[in-house]
């Protein structure tokens, strides 16, 4: 009876530390051993073996992150105040470093995020910060990935999500713009009213070459003029009285003035 119960429990203590010998490490995770406080490597994917009491075990997730930088208060270099907030996408490439290295990589990334967008931010004016939204994203991610380069992880991705102007701001910006749009349009009905003014210098010339050609063109605005019901008189005058009248105009002594063709 005693044997019996002695094998019974022999083989449940081997089962037991079988069972806390396996372990099984998903595709996106990798297993950090440490073996009496040395690391050992990471292993994994898959089923592995482990000695337990002597080994620990720390899992470590592959995959990428996308964490929120928290909204920063962050004065331009041109003194205006704005609250930012972005978005970082990174992911561990060495386990053992990022175990090893730092106590907590996500919270560090995130805490070098926010710092470092504090920092780069200060150093542009706001134009910059609303236009060259891209390359402002290039700067940060590189500045935060050769920091967490030492850890074992990789930033891929920085993006500056929303920028909050001052109300005050905002008035003054809409007010720049509308004051653009009205310069644009200024000059380009000046444009238009030179352009104009060239097309009816090219016809005066012509209609001056072609006299028959004024009198068509004086009957064709008369004949619009017609159709349109309204109260308008048209009283007819031939140009050669006016021609006549311009001939016969006193000169400054008073004296009449007449010009023989």
């Amino acid at each position: 009876m005693n044997s019996t119960l002695a094998i019974v429990i022999a083989v449940a203590f081997i089962l037991l530390l079988a069972m806390m010998s396996v372990r099984i490490v998903p595709e996106y995770e990798r297993g950090v051993i440490f073996r009496l406080g040395r690391i050992i490597g990471a292993k994994g994917p898959g089923l592995f073996l482990i000695i337990p009491v002597v080994d620990r075990l720390v899992r470590v997730s592959l995959r990428t992150i996308t964490m929120d930088i928290p909204p920063q208060d962050v004065i331009t270099k041109d003194n205006v105040t704005v609250r930012v907030n972005a978005v970082t996408y990174f992911n561990v490439v060495d386990p053992n470093r990022s175990v090893v290295a730092i106590e907590d990589h996500v919270k560090g990334t995130s805490q070098i995020a926010q710092t470092t967008l504090r920092s780069i931010l200060g150093q542009v004016d706001l134009d910059e910060l609303l236009v060259n939204r891209d390359e402002i994203n290039q700067r940060l991610q590189q500045i935060i990935d050769d920091v967490t380069n030492p850890w074992g992880v990789k930033v891929t991705l920085v993006e500056v999500k929303d920028v909050e102007l001052p109300e005050t701001m905002r008035r003054a910006m809409a007010r720049q713009a509308e004051s653009e749009r009205d310069r644009r349009a200024k000059v380009i009905h000046a444009k238009g009213e030179f352009e104009a003014a060239g097309q009816l210098r090219d016809a005066a010339e012509r209609l001056e070459g072609y006299p028959a050609a004024l009198h068509l063109r004086i009957l064709s605005t008369m004949a619009e003029i017609s159709s349109e019901r309204n109260s308008t008189l048209i009283f007819p005058l031939p140009m050669e009285i006016l021609r006549l009248v311009d001939m016969m105009r006193p000169d400054r002594e008073g004296n009449v003035r007449v010009e023989r063709g």
